[in-house]
């Protein structure tokens, strides 16, 4: 068995590889409403959601889909949106501005970067015609948690409506909806719980959502038409019914587990012993253990090692890691702690890494 240590997909449990093998089913069957449903509240259940206020709208797609289908169908013809880069994935949800004519400035970090709190504050006096602040929670670019918290008390202090990219921390990492003021944030399947590729989602206030435009931007990834369908138990295109049945699956899987506080203890079990592991080898960490997240760390590639040599070694051994990013390529590797992978997992990955090294000094 290969152990994925990229961020997503991931490594399934039997129980959710084994949901694919039930029936098929026709998307406009009781059968198929019913488990839209049933995955639908599980959702909102995750974080304590009360169902009267917020909604998760389901759709067939990846992460990419949810975020741009939140941030097209939240931002009115009217708005104005800030979004804050520091990654590959803040920058991607100001290309969905740019390609969709969303009117939007930039907040741009390095790479890395924590967000500068004095720069946001300026720029935000200066534009006060700001409607909607978009946010990478965890950007996976270098594995940095972006804090919400502060994010959240200046957009409420403003009547800015926060949207988050949760893709790479929903189930994993803690999200306050109500205290930190997030409007929407956009999430998927396959990562932090466990599921297959395929479903993605937005949990929504149903306010910010019934305040939509009604002319939508997009056909397929407009929020409003999907959750008016799915309240009403249909769906508005065809849905990945197989991959529903393993994300209902996993969402019970993660609920007997204890829910996501329980899978944040074991992750963050997992990446310290792999932080410890490797700069007991001497390979260092690219950001502090208080600024990333429990899901993902990048860490510099070893010296005299290319990163293709470290990844083709360690694929041999039954591991695959993950590459840095643009300017980033040749100088770290990312390793994720989701999906269906235990302790030992982990202690024979360290044992590989300290083996490849040992040879090339």
């Amino acid at each position: 068995m290969m152990i994925l240590l990229n961020p997503g997909p991931v490594n399934l449990s039997d129980r959710v590889r084994n949901a694919l093998l039930r029936p098929d089913l026709c998307h406009r069957e009781v059968e198929f409403s019913q488990l839209q449903s049933q995955i639908r509240e599980k959702l909102l259940q995750v974080y304590d959601l009360p169902g009267e206020g917020w909604a998760a709208v389901l759709l067939t797609g990846s992460g990419t889909a949810a975020m741009e289908a939140m941030v097209t169908s939240l931002v009115p013809k009217n708005g104005k949106l800030l979004v804050i880069e520091n990654g590959v994935y803040g920058e991607r949800l100001s290309k969905i501005a740019t390609i969709h004519g969303i009117e939007y400035l930039t907040l741009h970090h390095p790479w890395g970067d924590e967000i500068d709190i004095k720069n946001l504050v300026t720029l935000l006096d200066e534009n006060n015609d700001i409607t909607h602040l978009a946010v990478v929670h965890h950007e996976t670019t270098t594995g940095r948690l972006n804090d919400l918290a502060q994010l959240g008390t200046i957009c409420q202090e403003r009547n800015i409506l926060l949207l988050v990219d949760a893709v790479s921390s929903f189930g994993a990492e803690k999200l306050n909806f109500e205290s930190w003021g997030i409007t929407a944030c956009a999430a998927t399947a396959n990562k932090c719980l466990h599921g297959i590729p395929g479903t993605c989602f937005v949990i929504v206030r149903r306010d910010a959502l019934a305040g939509a435009d009604t002319i939508p931007r997009t056909l397929y990834l407009d929020l409003r038409t999907y959750c008016q369908q799915q309240d009403k138990g249909g769906t508005p295109f065809t849905q990945s019914v197989q991959a529903f049945y393993a994300l209902a699956e996993a969402l019970q899987e993660l609920e007997e587990q204890g829910g996501w506080r329980v899978r944040h203890s074991y992750y963050s079990q997992l990446v310290s012993l792999v932080r410890n592991g490797l700069l007991a080898i001497g390979i260092e960490p690219l950001l502090s253990a208080t600024s990333s997240s429990v899901v993902l760390n990048a860490f510099n590639l070893p010296d005299n090692l290319s990163y293709d040599e470290f990844h083709d070694q360690l694929k041999a051994q039954g591991f695959v890691i993950y590459a840095g990013q643009g300017t980033l390529a040749k100088s770290i590797f990312r390793v994720s702690t989701m999906g269906a992978i235990a302790h030992a997992d982990m202690e024979r990955f360290l044992a590989v890494v300290k083996q490849i090294i040992t040879q090339i000094k």
